[in-house]
């Protein structure tokens, strides 16, 4: 075995080189630091660069020697080497310098890390603002820490408990905090005494330090008297030396508790003091006709350079502080523009241009990590025009053959293709199929096109001949390469495929329309885009993974996308309806059109003959139906296994009670049996998109890809075909009404005026009875709204009545190929109301929508009623109101756009590295579990053949009944599919048996399984249990098969055949019979049956006439159940984060911006659509629109509903308030407020006066105490507010003499008693200053405003009556709540708590924890794409994502920031700089695990295929390889390798040697 080698193929044979995954060195992780003075020096090799020219001034103009050009920083054009490492331009990747700056400067990216640090020290002996105990407290805690997120946790309890600090243990000076100074870039100052100065204490005594620093600031100020106006403004400035000195006197043992570590550099070096400069190669100079034009960085750093050195000079020279001052603060400006010109404080213009800096070209759109890391521009593509080609199968693309002659895929030449590549290179790179260039394997390459224009066309031949085995020839794309096809916005994953290319004559790319649907493509200019890939690897996964044959479903729920559209449909439509009849010739000239008039060859190539069924009518003529041509469609050849079985209505079938589906007299029911069509039309529903019913998905998923493929491209040409021959065009008679039709819609449209007329009529009057929670106004204008939509309809399904069936319109609208009956009724019949915004047209004039109609105008014509049709045209108004429907609609589109594109880029970021792994968890690319298995059951969404479930029951029932069908013998009993299906059921779960029940629950006899105890039992227990999925997936298949077995039951008993159970009836708990018991049962049953003259044959006839099961049927019913079971497992790697992200994003395109309508509750407006999933994944605190779903105890009751909404929905005083007045008297003014006890009562609120007046006092704004406010009478409080003018300023002034001083402040109608506390003493009483009057008036305006019951934060309260209703027909209630306070209303009495919800995902985390939240989100979504048919497993996985680490995240950069230590993903994402900057302050690793970071590296994702590591094990026997050793036999074909072996059968392989004893391989 040691000398055992894998067999490779021979030196040069191989047909590609392979790509090689397991790389010699992979990167593994990423490191970020600081880098220090020395550190930059290093990696400059010592190369200072100080002079501020460029160019030396002579007449060669060359670069300046230690200039920012310097050659030895790399070489600056084409023609120059360099002078480090002497490569040319392409080859040196260029060199380092730096600058050594006159004084240290801050650097502006660490602006807020140097402050961190800045206020964790003292600014007099830099130790770190801790005592001994707490600085090694903190240490070991550091040094336990695990990740990036402990440690960024305990850094911030350092820095909260450093900000308590503010005066040093070490040296017991003051420190305040450091601060930047708003409007500059770089200034930094030191509050030094910030603590003391906002200190309120009445005994504050000032530190030691604070006495000095006052002492020396009055000594100034003596000398220098005119500075005293500055001197409120003395700050301690933090200049970057000074920042430098400090940070650099940190002692070692400090250092960590700042964040960092000590092997990557210390706090100084946050501080520059050498400017790095980087390589010419990234800066480049421009030549042009007036010289050269230089790069920002490159002008930047030569004025860096300038400005250096004269702060140098400045310093040397011994000039004032004032002005070096100057000078460096310029220097440390240009520094910071440098780096980042978008710094505030710093000028981004410079002589009208924008400056870029470094910054500017990291981030944005454009920038090097989403513009050249993450994407790149890429060779071997091509863009143009598409164009429609129903003759090209859909796995093909037609290729301009211009196009083909550009791209190439180099072909390895072997001694298979030599000969092919031979002529290709012959041809050259003009004629196709040729080729452009050769790359010889000594390393060399040859273009051809040179070669043709130096050496003449015949060296071509030359060099064909001199092609060797091992060369590559790029050779032009041919018939059948693998191509990849994209349209953009690419917002799935099917918006990129791979076809085979199929070269053709034109410009443009031609493809059959039936692929139009996942690239979302028309043919109205759209342009396409089309990529080679290179190696073989890359063609074989992009056929397998990306081929259009294994795309033909959307993965967003397992629905076709790809199938017949348009024109197709309406040709299968007119084909396949009733009256349509075929002679030979034609039925023959149909079927020549499916197959191009070529012979059909099976699955092994054997040509086959085609099948003409026998035909429908034989007299007077022999006919065919156009249905028997999907019959041959489907199945061509009698040998062809394709057996197609199902049923399903069509887009308009109506069912009628009593009726069988299959008898409509519109023939709008199909049923299939063995590719037979019965009856029914083929219109959208039976082959479109968007259906799991459709004869392709069938096909599909009975006989796979290849299958359904063929299918489709037979319909294409077909009804191409059929359609060129038949003709099918629409004119202006198409859309003209007739007299009666005309008559019917003038009329419904005056019934519909005058109905309109009286409600806006009863408006006016008053008389029209509010809907609840609506005004007058929005009543009304609901009422005429849906009125006038209902108007529109009507006259659209007149028009489909009375039209003829022939009408191209009615064919294109009944076959669903394209438009609808509003489509034909807007041409036809009325163009209808023209909606905006949700509403009737607004006023855009003074009470008028338009100057054409009367001021107030309301009825429907003046509010964007039309009722013209585009046929009949619109008048001028009419058109206004159009214009303005159809601008919201353009602008609607356009918004929406942007708005879901950014929404799914953050879905995407967020979920990109969510994949299923080994063990069927879901994780990401850490390996954090966010779900134990994928939807709770493993399966692919995409795989599923029912609506979120596996497999179809009933058409696969139907199907295996059909395909297994024997008319030899008779159907089982109901005890004998119970034992077939025990024993089935036991072999297929033996591994996987959930508990000691299993097998008792399996073998339980079928006669107990009745549908109550399904129901009641076995349903309940799928439900609830959390058991294998295969074995839920067993108990539903149980349900299933107990529904069919009962109605076999039923059947027999029906038909008098003998029972075959092994209980009685007999009682509620069945007993087991014995066997004689069983034997006796039977025998009296046939003796009853033959005395009534029933013939048990016949009986058993008429049974399995109607409901037959053979042990064929069943067994190939339960074995295509659990083989499909099998298929829909979702696989190990499989992405489900991005197929999330993509399912939500791409549906989100089609959704409106409309942000409210009344979603099924009666006027309470819902935020809906796009904002509504922004909210949603934002994670938002608060919501547009909170609703609390409540339900009652006793939810039969209308008046308890009003009572629990009285409980909690807010009330104010002024809404039970008959007048609030202020009321003037001698001594005691005061408010006096009557309420209407009436309305109280109306309202249902159960609320004393006492407890309103508390309301009253609770209020805030109003600061009375309970003593200013008292309650008088039954229906009155008095309220005296308090005086805000101080006592001893308020006047004593004798009070009027006019009046009884005894007599009561009452209320001439209150009918309560006299009450004594309200008498006016004697004496004389002070006049109220002016600021009184205004404190009453303000305190009556507040006092409206009091919330005096329900809570707080519930707006409003609807009553909804629910369209169910119980058993015994009581209606049902339930409330409303608008606003947030779940916990108050879950709690309130008559609410049933355990069944309240709301909207609001943080509302539901707060008050029921992160299970609740995650479920809000899956079903707050499911609300609002609802009708975009996602399947829950995807709204489950981005629920997880945000609910898995125990918080709701959001998917926002926050959010992102929470989950994901990962430097290059959140870079790629948004505020690259800011993410860099903190990596390298923090000196972060990353370890390059997720999606972003690989691509970024250019290393291969670990998804999908770069997942698995492939083993494939021999299993050879040791005799095996040491009895046979490998040697090369060389025949007269092709060279292949061989092995000696004996005779006859050998051990190892099994296979039958030849007569030389050797066994071929196959390679």
């Amino acid at each position: 075995m040691a000398d055992y080698e894998p067999l490779k193929p021979f030196a040069g044979h191989a047909p590609k080189e392979q790509v090689i995954d397991d790389t010699p060195m992979r990167i593994g992780a990423l490191e970020f630091g600081i880098m220090s003075a020395e550190d930059i020096e290093a990696q400059a090799e010592n190369l200072e660069i100080s002079n501020p020219n460029l160019y030396d001034l002579d007449v060669d103009r060359k670069t300046t020697r230690f200039g920012a050009l310097d050659p030895r920083l790399g070489s600056a054009s084409k023609m120059e080497m360099c002078e480090t490492c002497g490569r040319d331009q392409k080859d040196c990747n260029g060199h380092w310098g730096f600058i050594k700056l006159a004084m240290p400067c801050l650097h502006v990216g660490y602006i807020p890390f140097t402050l961190n640090m800045l206020n964790a020290v003292c600014k007099t002996c830099s130790r770190i603002l801790l005592t001994e105990t707490r600085r090694r407290h903190y240490l070991t805690k550091l040094k336990n820490s695990i990740d990036g997120f402990q440690k960024k946790h305990i850094l911030k309890e350092i820095k909260l408990e450093i900000a308590k600090v503010h005066v040093c243990p070490w040296c017991q000076s003051s420190n305040g905090p450091v601060r930047k100074v708003q409007g500059h870039a770089t200034k930094l100052i030191h509050l030094k005494f910030d603590s003391y100065n906002k200190s309120t204490a009445m005994s504050k005594k000032p530190p030691p330090d604070k006495i000095d620093f006052d002492s020396a600031l009055t000594a100034y100020l003596d000398e220098y008297p005119d500075h005293e106006k500055h001197a409120s403004k003395v700050v301690d400035d933090m200049p970057g030396y000074r920042v430098h000195k400090i940070l650099s006197d940190i002692p070692h043992k400090d250092v960590p508790l700042l964040g960092l570590d000590l092997a990557k550099g210390r706090p100084e070096s946050y501080v520059w003091t050498h400017l790095p400069v980087p390589p010419t190669n990234i800066r480049p100079s421009v030549p042009g006709d007036q010289g050269t034009t230089e790069d920002d960085l490159t002008t930047r750093l030569a004025e860096v350079i300038d400005i250096n050195l004269r702060l140098r000079g400045a310093l040397e020279g011994f000039e004032t502080v004032e002005k070096w001052m100057v000078i460096y603060e310029v220097l440390q400006d240009y520094i910071a523009g440098y780096i980042n010109i978008d710094t505030p404080g710093l000028a981004k213009y410079e002589e009208g241009k924008v400056i870029r800096s470094f910054i500017s070209r990291l981030k944005g759109k454009h920038g090097r990590f989403r513009g050249n890391l993450s994407g790149k521009r890429v060779n071997f593509s091509a863009r143009t025009v598409i164009g429609p080609d129903p003759n090209l199968s859909l796995e093909e693309v037609g290729v301009p053959e211009h196009v083909a002659k550009v791209l190439t895929y180099g072909e390895r030449v072997t001694e298979k293709n030599i000969h092919k590549l031979r002529r290709a290179v012959e041809r050259g790179n003009e004629v196709h199929p040729g080729a452009n260039q050769i790359r010889k394997k000594k390393g060399n390459t040859i273009s051809l096109s040179a070669m043709r224009e130096i050496k003449g066309k015949d060296y071509l031949l030359t060099l064909a001949e001199a092609l060797e085995i091992g060369d590559t020839v790029d050779r032009h794309i041919i018939h059948g390469d693998t191509v990849l096809f994209n349209r953009q916005p690419s917002l799935h994953k099917l918006s990129i495929l791979a076809f085979k290319a199929r070269i053709l004559q034109g410009r443009t790319f031609r493809m059959n329309e039936s692929v139009c649907n996942p690239f979302n493509a028309d043919f109205d200019g759209d342009e396409m885009n089309l990529h080679v890939p290179q190696t073989e690897e890359a063609r074989a996964e992009a056929q397998t993974l990306m081929g259009v044959k294994y795309n033909l479903v959307t993965p967003k729920d397992g629905t076709p996308i790809i199938s017949p559209i348009q024109d197709f449909i309406t040709a299968a439509y007119l084909m396949s309806v009733k009256d349509n009849f075929l002679d030979r010739a034609q039925f023959t000239q149909l079927i020549s059109y499916m197959f191009d008039a070529a012979p059909i060859r099976n699955e092994d190539g054997k040509p086959m003959r085609y099948r003409l069924p026998p035909p429908a009518i034989l007299k007077p003529m022999r006919l065919w139906t156009g249905k028997q041509v999907f019959s041959v469609l489907m199945k061509p050849y009698e040998e062809s296994n394709v057996n197609i079985n199902f049923q399903a209505p069509c887009k308009w079938f109506k069912a009628v009670p009593g009726e069988a589906p299959d008898l409509s007299k519109d023939d709008q029911y199909v049923v299939m049996r063995n590719s037979e069509i019965m009856c029914g039309v083929m219109d959208k529903t039976i082959i479109g998109d968007g259906k799991k019913s459709t004869i392709f998905y069938v096909m599909l998923r009975d006989y796979g890809e290849d299958c359904a493929i063929q299918g489709m491209n037979r319909l294409a040409k077909l009804s191409a075909r059929w359609l060129g021959t038949e003709g099918f065009s629409i004119g202006i008679m198409d859309v003209t009404a007739g007299d009666d039709l005309n008559r019917d819609k003038d009329k419904k449209i005056a019934e519909a005026y005058d109905k309109a007329g009286d409600i806006i009529a009863r408006y006016h009057d008053g008389t029209l009875p509010r809907a609840p929670g609506c005004n007058l106004e929005q009543t009304m204008e609901n009422e005429v709204s849906g009125l006038l939509s209902k108007v529109r309809n009507a006259v659209g399904e007149a028009a489909m009545a009375m039209l003829s069936k022939h009408n191209a319109a009615v064919v294109m609208a009944r076959s669903g190929s394209k438009g609808s009956l509003v489509n034909v009724s807007q041409m036809v019949g009325s163009v209808g109301q023209q909606m905006i915004a949700g509403a009737r047209v607004a006023d855009g004039f003074q009470d008028r929508t338009l100057p054409h109609f009367t001021k107030g105008a309301r009825h429907p014509a003046s509010k964007g009623f039309i009722a013209n049709s585009f046929r009949s045209g619109l008048n001028p108004s009419e058109f206004i109101f159009h214009a303005m429907s159809g601008r919201e609609g353009l602008v609607d589109t356009a918004v929406k756009t942007a708005e879901t594109g950014y929404m799914s880029r953050r879905l995407i970021k967020s979920l990109e590295d969510a994949h299923v792994a080994y063990d069927g968890t879901v994780r990401d690319s850490s390996g954090n579990i966010s779900e134990f298995m994928f939807g709770d059951d493993g399966l692919d969404p995409a795989r599923l053949e029912g609506k979120g479930h596996p497999v179809d029951f009933e058409r696969t029932w139907l199907h295996a009944a059909n395909v297994a069908l024997d008319t030899k013998i008779s159907g089982l009993s109901p005890f004998q599919i119970q034992s077939l299906l025990t024993k089935f059921l036991l072999k297929k779960l033996e591994k996987i048996k959930p508990d000691n029940t299993f097998e008792k629950d399996m073998t339980r006899d079928f006669s107990a399984l009745t549908l109550e105890r399904v129901g009641n039992d076995i349903a309940t227990d799928i439900e609830n249990n959390d058991r294998h999925p295969a074995y839920k997936f067993a108990q539903t298949l149980i349900v299933f098969m107990t529904k069919k077995v009962t109605a076999l039951t039923k059947l027999r008993r029906q038909y008098m055949l003998p029972d075959d159970g092994v209980y009685s009836d007999a009682g509620q708990h069945k007993k087991k019979l014995t066997q004689k018991e069983i034997i006796y049962n039977r025998k009296k049953a046939i003796e009853f049956a033959e005395k009534s003259g029933i013939s048990p044959t016949e009986s058993q006839a008429k049974v399995d006439n109607i409901l037959k099961v053979t042990p064929a049927s069943l067994q190939t019913f339960l074995d295509a159940c659990f083989d499909k079971y099998t298929i829909a497992q979702v696989e190990p790697g499989h992405a489900v984060g991005a197929i999330a992200a993509q399912s939500i994003g791409e549906p989100g395109t089609q959704m409106t911006l409309k942000t409210f309508h009344f979603a099924g509750i009666a006027s309470m407006a819902m935020t809906q659509g796009v904002p509504r999933i922004k909210e949603i994944i934002n994670a938002a605190k608060k919501i547009s629109t909170p609703i609390i779903q409540v339900k009652l105890e006793n939810e039969n009751s209308i008046p308890v509903a009003q009572i629990v909404k009285a409980r909690i929905e807010k009330t104010y005083l002024k809404d039970i308030a008959e007048h609030i007045e202020d009321s003037w008297g001698r001594g005691k003014e005061c408010i006096n407020i009557r309420f209407d006890i009436e309305r109280m009562e109306k309202l249902n609120l159960n609320i004393s006066l006492r407890q309103i007046a508390r309301a009253i006092v609770k209020h805030k704004p109003l600061k009375l105490r309970p003593e200013d406010v008292t309650t008088y009478g039954t229906r009155h409080i008095r309220v005296i507010p308090v005086d805000p003018t101080p006592r001893s300023h308020q006047v004593e002034e004798l009070g009027d003499d006019s009046g009884n001083d005894s007599d009561p402040i009452t209320d001439p109608e209150d009918d309560s008693d006299f009450d004594p506390e309200h008498i006016i003493v004697k004496g004389k009483p002070k006049k109220k200053s002016p600021m009184y009057y205004l404190q009453v008036q303000e305190c009556m305006r507040q006092l409206e405003d009091v919330v005096v019951t329900g809570y707080p934060d519930a707006a409003r309260v609807v009553i909804q009556r629910d369209s169910k209703t119980t058993k015994d027909g009581k209606e049902i209630f339930e409330l409303f709540v608008e606003g947030y306070g779940l916990k108050k209303v879950m709690n309130t009495e008559g609410v049933l708590g355990t069944k309240c919800s709301t909207n609001s995902v943080m509302e539901m985390l707060e008050v029921l924890g992160i299970e609740a939240a995650r479920l809000t989100i899956i079903n707050e979504i499911h609300k609002v794409m609802g009708s975009m048919d996602i399947d829950m497993r995807h709204m489950g996985q981005l629920a997880n994502n945000m609910t898995s680490s125990g918080e709701v995240t959001g998917i926002t950069r926050f959010g992102l920031a929470k989950k994901r230590d990962s430097v290059l993903q959140l870079a790629s994402f948004e505020k690259t700089p800011d993410h860099l900057f903190e990596a390298g302050a923090m000196m972060k690793t990353d370890r390059i695990e997720g999606v972003s970071e690989n691509i970024i590296m250019g290393q291969p994702v670990r998804l999908g295929t770069g997942m698995a590591n492939l083993y494939f094990p021999l299993n050879l026997s040791d005799g095996f390889c040491k009895a046979k050793e490998p040697e090369v036999a060389f025949g007269p074909g092709p060279r292949d390798i061989w092995f000696k072996g004996k005779k006859g059968y050998d051990a190892g392989f099994g296979e039958e040697v030849n007569g030389n004893g050797v066994v071929p391989m196959e390679m």
